[in-house]
C-alpha cells in the first residue's frame, strides 16, 4: 500500500461537510499525492489522484493505443508481397505485436475509468489523435525496413523512459511493449542491411525509403518544447521523464552511427557532430508539415481512419459473439453455485 492509498478514504463532498473542511481534505490528498510522485512511488488505480492527472494520462495512453492499432496498416500492406516466407512470417508477427500493444494500452486506460468503446469512438470520430507518422504511405518493401529501424527506433527512445512512468499500469505495460519494440527495430535494421548490401537497385530502394521516413520520424517526438502544451506538467507528474527535444536529440545521436553502419546516408545536409555539445547538430524540421498532418491533411489520414472504422464495423459480430458467450458462461456459472 502506497502513501497515496492510505489517504484515499475520506468525506470529500459528503453532505453537511463545510467548504473549508472539504478544501482542507482536498489539500491533504494533494499533498500525499505530490509526496508520492516526488518519492518515485507508483500511483495505482485505486489511489487518489488529481482529475487533471487522470485526464492527462487518458489522453496520452489513448493516443498511444490508437497509434499502435493504426500503425498496423502501413506494414500489413506488405504482408502478401513480402519477398520471402521468412520475411512474411517476421512481418506477420510484428503486426500481431502491434495489436497486442494496443490491447495492453487500452486496458491500462480502462483502469482510469474510461471504457475502450469510448476511446475507439473518439478515435473514429476524429476527437482523439494518433501519431502523425502513420499517415505516410509505404511505397516499397524497403519502407518496412525503414519503419522498423527509424519509426520503431524512435518509439523505443520515447517509450523506454515510460517504463518509469508514475502511473503503475502504464509503466508495467510499457515494459513488455519495449521488449517487443526492440525486436521490431532489429528486424527493420536487418532488412535494410540486406537491401543496402544487395544490388544497386536494392541499395537505391533502401536509401529512398530512409530519405522519406527520416524527417517524419523526428516529428514523432512531438512539437518543440516551446510549443508543447503538455510536456511541462507531464514531467512534473513524472508521467514523462524527458522533454520532446531531449528525446529527439537522443534518437539522432543513436541513428547517425547506425546509418553509417548500414551504408546509408541521412537526408540532412546540416547533420554533423558538435564536439562542444557532445551531440549531433541537425537541420530545421518542417513543423508546418507536422501540424498539417496532425490536423488530418496528411497523405493517408482519410485512408487510415476509413480502414479503421471499416475494421471495427466488420468485427462487430465477433464482439457480439464474445459478449453472448460470456453472458451464457456467467449464467451457467451462477446456476452451478445456486
Amino acid at each position: 500500500m502506497t502513501a497515496v492509498t492510505a489517504a484515499t478514504t475520506g468525506t470529500t463532498g459528503a453532505p453537511g461537510v463545510s467548504d473549508t473542511a472539504v478544501a482542507a481534505e482536498q489539500a491533504a490528498y494533494e499533498a500525499v499525492f505530490d509526496a508520492a510522485v516526488a518519492a518515485d512511488e507508483r500511483i495505482e488505480p485505486r489511489d487518489w489522484m488529481p482529475e487533471a492527472y487522470r485526464a492527462s494520462l487518458v489522453r496520452q495512453i489513448a493516443q498511444h493505443a490508437h497509434s499502435e492499432i493504426i500503425g498496423m496498416q502501413p506494414e500489413a500492406n506488405w504482408i502478401t508481397r513480402a519477398p520471402s516466407l521468412r520475411r512474411k512470417a517476421i512481418l506477420m508477427a510484428k503486426v500481431q505485436d502491434e495489436a497486442g500493444h494496443g490491447l495492453y494500452l487500452y486496458s491500462a486506460a480502462e483502469t482510469l475509468g474510461t471504457s475502450r468503446d469510448e476511446l475507439l469512438d473518439k478515435l473514429h470520430s476524429g476527437r482523439q489523435k494518433y501519431s502523425s507518422i502513420f499517415n505516410y504511405p509505404t511505397l516499397t518493401w524497403a519502407d518496412v525496413g525503414a519503419i522498423g529501424w527509424l519509426v520503431d527506433g524512435a518509439a523505443i527512445t520515447n517509450q523506454v523512459p515510460l517504463c518509469r512512468c508514475s502511473y503503475g499500469p502504464y509503466a508495467r505495460a510499457m515494459v513488455r511493449v519495449c521488449k517487443e519494440e526492440s525486436f521490431h527495430q532489429r528486424q527493420g535494421y536487418e532488412a535494410l542491411l540486406a537491401l543496402s548490401n544487395g544490388t544497386e537497385a536494392q541499395h537505391a530502394m533502401a536509401q529512398d525509403a530512409v530519405n522519406r521516413w527520416w524527417w517524419p520520424s523526428l516529428m514523432m517526438f512531438g512539437p518543440p518544447d516551446d510549443e508543447s502544451t503538455h510536456t511541462a506538467q507531464a514531467m512534473a507528474w513524472k508521467i514523462k521523464r524527458h522533454t520532446n527535444d531531449e528525446l529527439r536529440q537522443r534518437f539522432v545521436d543513436i541513428a547517425v552511427p547506425q546509418a553509417e553502419a548500414l551504408g546509408l546516408t541521412l537526408p540532412d545536409p546540416d547533420l554533423r557532430w558538435n564536439e562542444e555539445r557532445g551531440h549531433y547538430d541537425f537541420g530545421p524540421i518542417d513543423w508546418t508539415e507536422f501540424w498539417a498532418v496532425l490536423k488530418g491533411n496528411g497523405p493517408c489520414n482519410d485512408q487510415r481512419l476509413s480502414k479503421r472504422r471499416q475494421a471495427h464495423e466488420d468485427g462487430a459480430w465477433v464482439r457480439e459473439a464474445a459478449a453472448a458467450y460470456a453472458e451464457k458462461h456467467t449464467g451457467q456459472h451462477g446456476e452451478g453455485q445456486a
